[in-house]
């Protein structure tokens, strides 16, 4: 493990609520549930008041109303998290060196090497309280040795807490939590371990490498690593602006615009997979049209954070049309997202209903299974260019 290494992790505090409650401070102290209160809908996000009650994110809405009935429901704003979120990551950008943007509320700092300069202690209580001033926004930060270390820290000390971890005490840290409180650590491997007589760090920081690598294979050893507090992963600049895309080009010349939106869909639908497979949001839609003069005509919006195919598919075609106004032959359409952030699952319980998540999920399993192209929604099929 790096021994001069300095991350921070900053993590905004039941962020949805948060903004919600910027917007409407009666609702300070109160039980606030963020979602859908439809029977199928499900809970998006919760204050710290509505989980005293058993609420967590993803519960069904059903079961939420249940174990908190003088709840307040908020069915929310998607565009004002994300604006809310642009907020904070200018501000961490303006003031640090390293940045990455984990999820649309979280981020990772990199400060290695700055210490020499000022405390990097000092320095990250400083820009909490320039975060929180600036966007009367809550927040918290775990500062140590590595992204999974700081990231524990903080959960530890949420909400609105700091949490200093230096390397000496990183064991002495880790050791008396539960092997649930390991970022990344599933549902299945929980239980795995569990009944293995395994639930504290401690206990799995003292499994032979061998015998982890038997049972869990490569992630066995992963999470050894991070329950020793080993985690050599870097910090991905958020500076660099990560995308996805594809592009098409037709046999001939085309302005069959049944055909076209056929192959926009299809091509989004696969942006979209590969999104969801990576765990990834997006916030920006970019479409291109070549024209058979070879005149490139773009246009870009950005959009509340998703990957979900529906929101994806509505946008690109808005899109396409302002593209289309020379009504000449088109050469070759492109798809473009950007933004990405991690949380797919964070942020498409909310964003859409339950049935369009659970059509993506259903769709995404027999892709896996089957490939890619093994199943297609019927508007993105039948092509003819």
């Amino acid at each position: 493990m790096s021994t001069d290494r300095q991350i921070i992790h900053m993590d905004q505090d039941a962020f949805f609520v948060s903004v919600e409650v910027r917007k409407n401070p009666e609702l300070i102290g109160k039980p606030v549930i963020i979602g859908s209160l439809s029977d199928r809908g499900v809970v998006a996000s919760c204050s710290y008041e509505a989980r005293k009650f058993g609420i967590h994110s993803a519960m069904p809405a059903r079961m939420a109303r249940m174990l908190c009935p003088h709840g307040i429901w908020i069915r929310g704003n998607m565009d004002e998290y994300s604006k809310a979120s642009h907020e904070i990551t200018d501000i961490l950008k303006e003031n640090v060196p390293l940045i990455e943007k984990a999820s649309i509320d979280e981020h990772y700092i990199d400060m290695t090497g700055m210490d020499k300069h000022f405390g990097t202690l000092r320095y990250a209580k400083e820009l909490r309280a320039r975060v929180m001033k600036e966007t009367a926004l809550p927040i918290s930060f775990g500062l140590s040795v590595n992204k999974t270390v700081s990231k524990m820290a903080t959960n530890e000390c949420k909400p609105n807490g700091e949490l200093n971890i230096e390397k000496a005490v990183v064991q002495p840290f880790l050791n008396p939590l539960s092997i649930r409180k390991i970022p990344g650590l599933g549902e299945k491997t929980f239980v795995k371990l569990s009944d293995m007589g395994i639930k504290r760090i401690h206990e799995l920081a003292q499994v032979h490498p061998e015998y982890m690598s038997s049972i869990l294979g490569k992630n066995g050893i992963w999470l050894l690593q991070k329950a020793q507090g080993i985690d050599e992963s870097p910090i991905i600049p958020y500076q660099e602006q990560k995308s996805i895309g594809t592009q098409s080009t037709f046999k001939n010349d085309s302005i069959d615009l049944v055909s076209i939106n056929y192959l926009l869909t299809s091509m989004v639908m696969d942006l979209a997979f590969e999104l969801r497979q990576k765990q990834k949001q997006a916030a920006c839609v970019t479409v291109t049209v070549r024209y058979s003069t070879r005149e490139d005509v773009t246009k870009q919006a950005t959009i509340p954070y998703t990957a979900l195919d529906a929101p994806l598919i509505k946008k690109v075609k808005e899109l396409f049309k302002q593209a289309y106004q020379k009504r000449l032959l088109i050469r070759l359409v492109g798809v473009r997202l950007s933004n990405l952030v991690n949380g797919f699952e964070q942020i498409d319980l909310y964003t859409e209903s339950k049935e369009q998540y659970s059509l993506c999920q259903a769709m995404d399993k027999i892709r896996r299974r089957f490939g890619p192209d093994a199943i297609k929604l019927a508007s993105g099929i039948n092509l003819n260019l």
